[in-house]
């Protein structure tokens, strides 16, 4: 049974609560999870879009304990809520701007501009920042360190894969985040979108073999031919998923691309539809 209920506070450990957000759909599963830390001094994480039912559900949960507002990165069922949180409560807005505005909120303005390993120290909670690049160039993840929980935001999901989209999203970056996060003591993953996730080693290798086994595909399909548009790329490649998700496929595999001509194996010619990509020899 699903314990992501809309607007009902859950908690999952001694430091951790968590409340989904009434926004499901195929990109979201049930719902943007909110996680709440501490008990006088709480850190808010994620609290998700401008959806009015679950900015109250968060205040009147802890709204006069609020301390920090952090967002993992900036899509707008992540952190459009920040704003009116912070204005009802004073806290400190915690996290990192993008690099460009494709898909961004807009009025996410922080106070604390985050870095890597920066550190969110509460009454009972001690916060890591994980720079974790690749879902969108300002994703971060934070690790809570007494229980090695990882507030993993998009960068891990639980039940589905996270789409890399070009130019935010950049799939060289994506893997060298999931292979330093492997290097983190990690007991539990928090995803933003599904429940808690146990052993989360082996999810992480999961996820690496994965892309990596997705790209010695692209690999061997490109391999084929002495140059192909990525439209007629797209049905070798992903010929092991339904042709209605090879829309979705195509931002992906533009991903891998750009990862190989990244490291000079392969090179693109033209641009938009005329584009072409070949292996380098």
């Amino acid at each position: 049974m699903s314990t992501l209920i809309h607007g009902k506070v859950v908690r999952l450990s001694d430091r951790l609560r968590r409340i989904t957000a009434p926004n499901p759909g195929p990109m979201t599963d049930a719902g943007t999870n909110t996680y709440i830390l501490g008990e006088e001094q709480v850190a808010v994480v994620d609290p998700g879009p401008l959806e009015q039912s679950h900015i109250d559900a968060i205040l009147n949960s802890v709204g006069d304990k609020i301390k920090w507002i952090v967002a993992t990165h900036t899509h707008p069922d992540h952190s459009p809520a920040v704003a009116p949180i912070a204005a009802a409560t004073g806290a400190q807005v915690v996290g990192m701007l993008p690099e460009d505005m494709m898909f961004q909120d807009e009025t996410f303005k922080p106070d604390w501009h985050m870095k890597h390993d920066e550190l969110i120290t509460g009454d009972n909670f001690n916060l890591r920042a994980i720079h974790t690049p690749g879902h969108v160039s300002n994703h971060l993840c934070f690790m809570l360190e007494e229980e090695g929980i990882l507030l993993a935001g998009d960068h891990i999901m639980n039940g589905s894969t996270v789409v890399i989209v070009p130019p935010s999203g950049d799939m060289k970056a994506y893997i060298e985040s999931l292979q330093l996060l492997a290097t983190y003591p990690l007991q539990q993953i928090g995803p933003a979108h599904g429940e808690l996730m146990d052993h989360p080693l082996e999810t992480i290798n999961w996820l690496v073999e994965h892309r990596l086994g997705r790209e010695a595909k692209v690999i061997d399909k490109l391999s084929n031919h002495p140059s192909i548009a990525i439209k007629q790329l797209v049905p070798e490649v992903y010929d092991d998923v339904d042709v209605s998700l090879h829309g979705m496929a195509q931002l992906s595999l533009l991903a891998h691309l750009i990862k190989l001509e990244q490291e000079q194996r392969a090179v693109s010619s033209g641009d938009g539809d005329t584009q072409q990509w070949r292996m380098l020899s």
